[in-house]
């Protein structure tokens, strides 16, 4: 008999083109695991009432729907909507996915909250492409939980297509900017930034750890599938050291 495979089904922004390749890469270390996707609309990132039904549940579950066809063993949502929306979001989309299609769900946001905690940084920073308003919001809900943004850089872009194609300069030197702050961690808070790759090289310059929210929700579906994150080297400190 083959070993049995470890498939991870990851739902995905429809104009994202990070996320993809980076979570192959990530899991392309641990045998016997793949990554597949299913897409959504999702073309902007604001706070008009437009952009926020591209995160109607309704949507989200028919792409669930899709991934459950292909047997996978738990579904993450590789995405940053709960930040500004509310983390509650993302915990009923979660007990929605499971209740439609019998697979256990998680989330990028959920995963980067539960490292926080799990390693005791509650003064953390934000780097995003975002705008004023979405980034004050984010920086606003975790305040309600108990956590201190202690520094943020945005970019004021809206098209979640354009957040790829920030360069690796730029994204440097927002991670300078918020780490002068001198934060516990620092979140790459989007995932279609082509951030996850950086994070070693940042982490070596800095000082500091830097969560990936394309990498977070693949720590947490390694997790929930048995697999140790440990095994995975070269994408920075949280899979080694946040247990």
């Amino acid at each position: 008999m083959p070993a049995k495979r470890t498939l991870l089904g990851v739902l995905t922004p429809s104009s994202n083109t990070a996320l993809e390749p980076l979570t192959s890469a990530i899991v392309a270390e641990i045998p016997g695991v793949s990554a597949h996707f299913s897409r959504f609309t999702v073309t902007r990132i604001t706070l008009d009432q437009a952009a926020l039904g591209q995160f109607d549940d309704s949507k989200i579950l028919a792409a669930a729907q899709l991934l459950a066809d292909a047997r996978v063993d738990v579904i993450g949502w590789s995405g940053t909507a709960a930040g500004w929306m509310g983390f509650e979001q993302d915990r009923r989309l979660c007990a929605r996915i499971q209740e439609a299609t019998g697979i256990p769900a998680t989330t990028s946001i959920l995963a980067l909250n539960e490292i926080l905690e799990r390693s005791g940084r509650k003064r953390f920073a934000v780097v995003s492409p975002y705008t004023d308003d979405v980034q004050q919001r984010i920086v606003a809900n975790y305040a309600r939980e108990g956590f201190e943004c202690v520094a943020e850089s945005g970019l004021g872009i809206s098209e979640n297509f354009a957040f790829s194609e920030v360069d690796a300069e730029t994204l440097t030197r927002q991670v300078r900017e918020v780490a002068a702050a001198k934060p516990e961690a620092i979140a790459t808070y989007c995932t279609n930034l082509r951030a996850a790759h950086l994070v070693p090289r940042w982490e070596a310059e800095f000082g500091i750890p830097v969560f990936d929210t394309v990498s977070t929700v693949v720590w947490s579906m390694l997790r929930m599938t048995g697999h140790d994150p440990a095994r995975i080297t070269g994408w920075g400190r949280l899979f080694q050291e946040v247990k």
